[in-house]
């Protein structure tokens, strides 16, 4: 984001312009072929198969280089040197099977969404078989998660990645002498006192990503963190009588706390009879990669700063399907990493778009879809491609996008100096009070 500075006040030279959508359900569907919604259980049962393959290959080219890394068959100039070579041996086989292991987590949220096959019962059956596999309650996750869809980017429904407010970050009231509502600039002085209540400094603006990616799904299950800020303090995914779930889905919630119960059950188990030290190196290690690119990679669907979101005033379910982004999974790192991440996760942070459009279209039609929505979407001036998803973005975000204001319907998020890389610009032909204004 470019500033200016005169007389005092802190101006964005290059504040993004964007298009708030005001396109139908029927035109954002229609875009897609229709052989894009076909789901084939069979066909997804591949993609499981091959993502065991993987991962059982990774552990077999493991096992059988780690007696090679001996004095007998490697000469290095220290012992200590062949402890370091096996444990980045064993870190490389806990990266590989983290990412191929999302892609499994990918899988069983597709069968929540019943894109896994035409069958209801197969996909809450393998949905709840892989998800419990992985630490997740999967009918409790798959209802939220639903909400999430009928909702996203809305500030009072959405269920996860809301924003915090001016006043929930504990901020004083905006004041129109000495900032812009929208973000355009802000008066020195107020943006020194927005700093230092909000702390920006490289070591705090590490952490934050770095705790968040480590615990923050399984903060999110227990406790929801980052989830929807108006639930009771306690909301958490494991109780039937929770605020997010109808008393009729008690049943779904206590089979889903069953397959938990098995899962935590099987780790005990094994670490018993084989040791932990076993279990954290094969399983342990991996699931956390696994948790750590769920987060990463929705964290960056949902936000950014030319990333809009909505009060109930303005929300309508195209808007929120489309504030989101597709990014290239660790093509920050180059074209062959990215092309290792979109085809381990399925893609699903490549067509995320077209996933909240449909989310019943299987990963294996995604691609199509996605090209199709996007030159659909392209033509009304719409583009919501991201940078890639990687750890620096992940930073680069965190430091900008702190808060969104109180007031207003359209929201845009704002730094810790008080300015906004966004504005909202509405279609000319669409009545509407934004609840923004505009010039201010």
């Amino acid at each position: 984001m470019k500033t200016t500075t005169k007389d005092g006040v802190t101006s964005v030279v290059d504040q993004n312009e964007v298009i708030i959508p005001d396109l139908s359900i029927k035109d954002l569907l229609s875009a897609i072929p229709a052989h894009c919604y076909q789901r084939s259980a069979f066909r997804s049962s591949l993609y499981i198969l091959g993502d065991a393959l993987v991962i059982a290959g990774v552990y077999k080219a493991t096992k059988y280089v780690e007696p090679l890394l001996t004095p007998e068959h490697i000469s290095l100039p220290s012992p200590f040197y062949y402890s370091l070579a096996s444990f980045a041996l064993w870190s490389l086989y806990g990266f590989a099977t983290g990412l191929f292991g999302t892609g499994l987590w990918v899988i069983a949220h597709e069968c929540g969404h019943q894109a896994f096959s035409e069958s209801k019962t197969i996909n809450n059956l393998v949905g709840w078989i892989l998800h419990s596999a992985l630490g997740v309650p999967y009918h409790s996750w798959r209802i939220t998660h639903g909400k999430h869809h009928a909702s996203t980017a809305h500030m009072t429904q959405d269920q996860v990645f809301v924003p915090r407010t001016r006043s929930q970050v504990g901020l004083p009231p905006l004041n129109p002498d000495g900032e812009s509502l929208v973000g355009t600039s802000i008066r020195n002085e107020v943006m020194r006192e927005l700093y230092d209540a909000l702390g920006d400094s490289p070591i705090g603006a590490l952490w934050g990503p770095t705790s968040y990616l480590l615990f923050g799904w399984p903060m999110y299950l227990i406790r929801n963190a980052a989830g929807q800020r108006r639930y009771p303090s306690g909301t958490n995914h494991f109780a039937p009588s929770a605020i997010m779930f109808a008393p009729h889905q008690s049943g779904q919630i206590v089979i889903s706390d069953v397959g938990i119960l098995i899962w935590l059950g099987a780790l005990a188990y094994w670490s018993y009879s084989s040791g932990f030290s076993t279990v954290l190196r094969l399983y342990v290690v991996p699931y956390l990669w696994v948790n750590h690119w769920l987060v990463l990679i929705t964290f960056l669907q949902h936000t950014d700063p030319i990333l809009p979101h909505y009060r109930a005033e303005e929300f309508t379910f195209p808007r929120g399907a489309l504030a989101t982004l597709d990014r290239n999974l660790l093509g920050d790192l180059g074209s062959f990493m990215g092309w290792i991440g979109a085809t381990a996760t399925h893609g699903i942070s490549e067509t995320h778009v077209a996933h909240h459009v449909s989310s019943k279209i299987p990963h294996y039609h995604a691609w199509e879809a996605s090209a199709a929505l996007k030159k659909r979407l392209a033509a009304s001036g719409i583009h919501l491609e991201g940078r890639p998803g990687g750890w620096a973005e992940v930073y680069r975000v965190f430091r900008e996008c702190k808060f969104v204001e109180d007031e207003g319907n359209i929201l845009f998020y704002k730094n810790a100096r008080g300015l906004a890389a966004s504005r909202p610009i509405l279609p000319a032909d669409a009545a509407s009070d934004s609840g923004i204004e505009l010039d201010k």
